[in-house]
Parts: C-alpha cells; sequence; structure tokens
C-alpha cells in the first residue's frame, strides 16, 4: 500500500491549500487500486490512523507493506493499526533529504554514497554501504546517520528482486498525484 498526500487549493471560506491523502494498493496480482482518500488541512500522521482504521473496519486485514515519504510518527502509527505489515521509508525522499542537510559541494558525493545503498545487490552489502556512509560522513553531517540508520530503509531487501526497484520508492502514487494535480490546475479552486 502506498501512502500520499499531495496538495491542492480547496475553496471554504476562504482559499487555501489542503493536503489530499490517497492510498493505493498493490494486489498480489500486480493490479492497482486507489483504496481511498479523505482531506485535511495538513499532512498528519492522526488523519494517516483515521483513514487506515477507516480500511480496517471495510475488511482490509492482511497487509504485506507499507511505502510512504517518511512522516515523522508514521512507522509507529503503521505498526499499531497493522502490527503484521512491513514498512519502506521512500528512499527518494531520504536522499532528497540528506541533500537539503549538506553543503552544496558536497551533495552530489553523498547523494552517490547513498545510491551504494539501496541499490546493493543483496542486504548485506546495503547493510556494508550504509556503515560506510555513515563512517565516512557522521564528522561533516552528524544529522546524516539517523536518516540512514533505521530498518525502515532496507526493508525492501526483504521482497523478490524483481520488484524492489518499484517498493523503494513512492514514485507510483506521485505519477497519480502529478496526474491529479494536472487535472486540478484546470481549476483555480474546487469548493
Amino acid at each position: 500500500v502506498y501512502l500520499d498526500a499531495t496538495y491542492i487549493p480547496i475553496k471554504r471560506d476562504t482559499v487555501a491549500k489542503e493536503a489530499v491523502y490517497l492510498a493505493i494498493g498493490i494486489r498480489l496480482d500486480g493490479s492497482k487500486e486507489v483504496l481511498g482518500y479523505t482531506i485535511a488541512s495538513t499532512e498528519s500522521v492522526h488523519v494517516w490512523r483515521e483513514l487506515l482504521e477507516d480500511f480496517r473496519e471495510r475488511g482490509m486485514e492482511e497487509v504485506l507493506l507499507f511505502i510512504s515519504d517518511g512522516l515523522k510518527g508514521m512507522e509507529t502509527m503503521l505498526s499499531e493499526v497493522y502490527p503484521h505489515a512491513r514498512y519502506q521509508t521512500c528512499l527518494v525522499h531520504v536522499q532528497r533529504n540528506l541533500s537539503h542537510k549538506v553543503r552544496t559541494k558536497d551533495r552530489a558525493e553523498v547523494c552517490d554514497d547513498f545510491k551504494q545503498v539501496y541499490r546493493a545487490e543483496t542486504l548485506e552489502e546495503a547493510i556494508e554501504a550504509r556503515e560506510r556512509f555513515i563512517k565516512k560522513w557522521q564528522t561533516a553531517y552528524p544529522k546524516l546517520v539517523p536518516m540512514v540508520k533505521g530498518d525502515a530503509i532496507l526493508t525492501f531487501y526483504a521482497f523478490p528482486q524483481s520488484i524492489r526497484r518499484s517498493i523503494y520508492s513512492t514514485n507510483l502514487i506521485e505519477s497519480v498525484n502529478k496526474q491529479l494535480k494536472k487535472y486540478t490546475k484546470r481549476k483555480e479552486q474546487f469548493p
């Protein structure tokens, strides 16, 4: 299940951008389905919890994997609502966040080093690449260490190699968000 929120202008008393929460599921046969959506003023774990609890009440009992952009508190909340599901943080978002925390001259090198983590052939190689990344950058940029330390960035290695590239990022749902924005641009606001 891919989870993401995007912002569009909505008119209530005034016009303001609000978060459209979107969840897309992939069945075992590979077919995609929009599981649900909701709208709130900002993105929050509490709203995600309400949406996921609604899914559970409607009969979605078993989820193998959740993939999201790494919103703070998301992993904990997901483990409470779906305790047997795994969680993968979007590595594109992690890389983007890493690049925002370093000097411009180091960005390319930091990103290249991080790519070695998620482009490794095996989990063991990925863990070794992550350790090299931490050892190399922890002195110059100690704030990078917690961003790459968690297991949620390596969850995709537990799945078949043929689907890894499609589950280590939220690109699938980002393309749906892009289409949504394309169609909503035609209208300045939604009452």
